[in-house]
């Protein structure tokens, strides 16, 4: 009997992907025949979705799956596609038959389905493909990842336990801050249990998953690099530029692996920024470029400058996506989530219920 499990989250950018490989790979090191599928395709880089969403294939390579893309990824959830489902041109039961029938070809013979969710719990609501919806096609049991920074974060995953009802499996917090551990087991982990929610455990946050580097930002970004300086520094936020340069500097001092978003005729962000420590990255829009002076101040504080083609406004909704969707995703980030898997949560009981074929249940 194939045990099924569907990784969701309570928000976007939590780690699904890496999360969902590494405990296909622990799966495997513990002698399970494992498959693997994302129903849903969130992760696109045009707005047909053309260009296909990455995280199956990071998982068809690092977990040897002979399938082919459509079969692992039969939906693709592009703006062009949900603009379709409004107009009604998208059909629910089509849908779900199609996700339906790669399920049972891609299951056959498995010990352990790892279905990835696509977004959020709440993605795909508009066909009736929410990971809820998902987990019931597919009598799935689910593992929610969620992020934990205060109390109030708790009220995610309540609400997630009840919209899932019984095929909660429990839930597994991830990319912890040190200064959120204890509040975290000491109270927040017996709270949960006692509501009836199993929790897994906690991966501490690590900087190299939390972020992303300035050379791979630039990538992404398709960005010019205007400095001859190191761009291996990671980001984790942006600051927008867009005060005066004395409020610029009070909120600029105040942020950390922080790249700062501003025009590039707005020299007096650009030297305001470069004199705050926690500035990584300057990131210039329209196309302009900077001054000479600031372009040497820049290297002489080796901070990179990017220059983009786009406005500001743009700009900022592409930078904050690459960092939410996790651009470090690769073999080396699912190396490192198998260890901190392996460290800090209780995976045999994540994967319970999964046996070796030709083993006793």
């Amino acid at each position: 009997m194939t045990k099924t499990l569907l990784v969701t989250s309570t928000e976007e950018g939590t780690g699904k992907t890496a999360v969902s490989v590494a405990l296909g790979l622990l799966a495997q090191e513990r002698g399970l025949d494992v498959g693997y599928m994302k129903p849903k395709g969130t992760r696109l880089r045009s707005r047909v979705g053309k260009t296909l969403d990455e995280d199956p294939m990071l998982a068809r390579e690092l977990l040897d799956l002979d399938a082919e893309m459509h079969e692992l990824e039969p939906v693709v959830y592009s703006p062009t596609f949900i603009e379709q489902a409004i107009r009604g041109q998208e059909s629910a039961e089509d849908l779900h038959q199609q996700i339906s029938e790669h399920f049972d070809t891609l299951s056959a013979g498995r010990d352990l389905m790892i279905v990835e969710g696509g977004g959020s719990l709440t993605t795909g609501g508009i066909v009736d493909l929410t990971d809820a919806d998902v987990a019931e096609l597919l009598d799935a049991e689910v593992l929610v990842l969620a992020g934990y920074g205060q109390p109030s974060d708790v009220d995610d995953v309540l609400a997630a336990a009840r919209h899932l009802e019984d095929r909660l499996a429990g839930v597994l917090f991830n990319a912890v801050t040190d200064d959120a551990f204890d509040t975290l087991e000491t109270d927040v982990a017996p709270f949960l249990e006692g509501e009836g929610v199993p929790v897994f455990g906690a991966l501490p946050r690590e900087q190299d998953l939390a972020g992303i580097t300035v050379a791979d930002l630039a990538d992404e970004l398709g960005a010019d690099v205007l400095t001859d300086v190191p761009t291996d520094a990671y980001v984790e936020r942006f600051s927008v530029g867009a005060m005066g340069s004395d409020a610029a500097l009070r909120h600029f001092r105040r942020t950390r692996d922080a790249a700062v978003i501003t025009g590039g005729d707005r020299s007096d962000i650009q030297t305001t920024a470069l004199q705050a420590p926690g500035v990584e990255c300057l990131i210039l829009t329209g196309g302009h470029r900077p001054s000479g002076a600031v372009v040497g101040k820049a290297e002489e504080k080796g901070v990179p400058i990017l220059v983009v083609q786009t406005d500001t406004l743009t700009t900022i909704d592409r930078a904050e996506n690459v960092v939410s969707e996790g651009r470090t995703r690769d073999e080396a980030t699912v190396d490192r989530m198998r260890a901190l898997l392996a460290d800090h949560a209780d995976v045999d009981e994540i994967l319970a219920g999964a046996s070796a074929s030709g083993d006793d249940d």
